[in-house]
């Protein structure tokens, strides 16, 4: 499973993953840094290295993916609205 495909499938774990992380909020501008940032602290959590590359390709790539979801609203090339963020008491499990 390549990575972005293993963001899609534990989208909800991985937000809650940033919440506890990050001071984000739901209604709140997400920038590409942080998301970034975050993306890579979550895989590397899992003990898998990303570079600075991969990681900002699969930051654009999966921020794409959560505005077709309905979760992040675009707003410019490198910055999002949160429409959404799960309550602490969303669970998913992730294979």
């Amino acid at each position: 499973m390549n990575y972005l495909d293993e963001l899609k499938k534990s989208k909800i774990i991985f937000l809650n993953f940033m919440k506890g992380k990050y001071p984000i909020e739901e209604k709140s501008n997400l920038f590409l840094r942080d998301f970034q940032y975050a993306i890579r602290a979550y895989f590397e959590s899992k003990g898998k290295k990303l570079s600075y590359t991969e990681s900002e390709k699969l930051a654009y790539d999966f921020a794409n993916y959560l505005v077709s979801e309905n979760i992040f609203k675009k707003i410019s090339h490198n910055t999002w609205f949160l429409n959404f963020l799960p309550s602490d008491n969303v669970t998913n499990i992730a294979a």
